[in-house]
């Protein structure tokens, strides 16, 4: 489902050079739910932005579903990551002038094929799944860290993608609004949808199918 073979990256000043992944090779099958851990600043979340063809390696390739990105226009990758790639991120991301509602439907603006009518009908089922339906006309302001996680879940699995890349998230959650959220990544995996997770917590990586740790930019086991 998703392979990285030789990724490095490079940010640069006129006066720095900064390494943030350096030779990185590794393959996520489909169906996987994946930890990326290590300390902060050691590459982890350069790396989901890079699988999320969010952000371009210096060298290296990054192939997703048989895709190869790197020979993708930023428009290609938009429609790409539309169709298969869902973000979660630790600080939700919401826009705080749309309602719950129009937050989970804004994706689905972009795709092609997606009636109004069905684009709202998506994201009414995404909040119910989540347990939000009756938050639906609430503005994220109006919700907890746990409700404004879930509706960034439910915006994520709306168009129904392959891969979910998270990113720290359930950083700024209690710890029982965290399990929550856990709960709807592991019934999402046990359903097939592969994920790849950055976090710090220990506990939470040990119950997910593979960890990988990274130092300095580089994968050490």
């Amino acid at each position: 489902m998703i392979k990285l073979s030789n990724i490095q990256k490079v940010y640069r000043t006129s006066t720095i050079e900064t390494v943030a992944l350096e030779q990185v090779n590794l393959e996520i099958a489909k169906g996987e739910f994946v930890s990326v851990m290590g300390p902060s600043g050691c590459g982890k979340s350069t790396l989901l932005n890079i699988t999320g063809l969010l952000d371009e390696p210096t060298e290296g390739y990054v192939t997703i579903a048989g895709e190869d990105g790197h020979g993708l226009s930023d428009k290609k990758k938009a429609a790409f990551r539309n169709r298969h790639i869902g973000f979660v991120f630790q600080n939700f991301h919401l826009i705080n002038e749309l309602n719950v509602l129009d937050n989970v439907e804004l994706p689905m603006l972009y795709a092609r094929g997606i009636t109004p009518s069905e684009r709202r009908s998506r994201a009414m089922r995404v909040l119910e799944r989540v347990g939000l339906s009756h938050r639906m006309k609430h503005f994220p302001t109006e919700l907890s860290g746990g409700q404004s996680q879930r509706v960034a879940i439910a915006r994520a699995i709306a168009g129904n993608p392959s891969i979910i890349l998270a990113d720290e998230p359930t950083g700024n959650l209690d710890s029982h609004n965290g399990e929550e959220v856990m709960q709807i990544l592991f019934d999402l995996n046990r359903e097939g949808t592969t994920i790849v997770m950055v976090t710090h917590d220990d506990k939470l990586a040990r119950q997910t199918g593979r960890i990988m740790r990274f130092f300095d930019g580089r994968q050490v086991l």
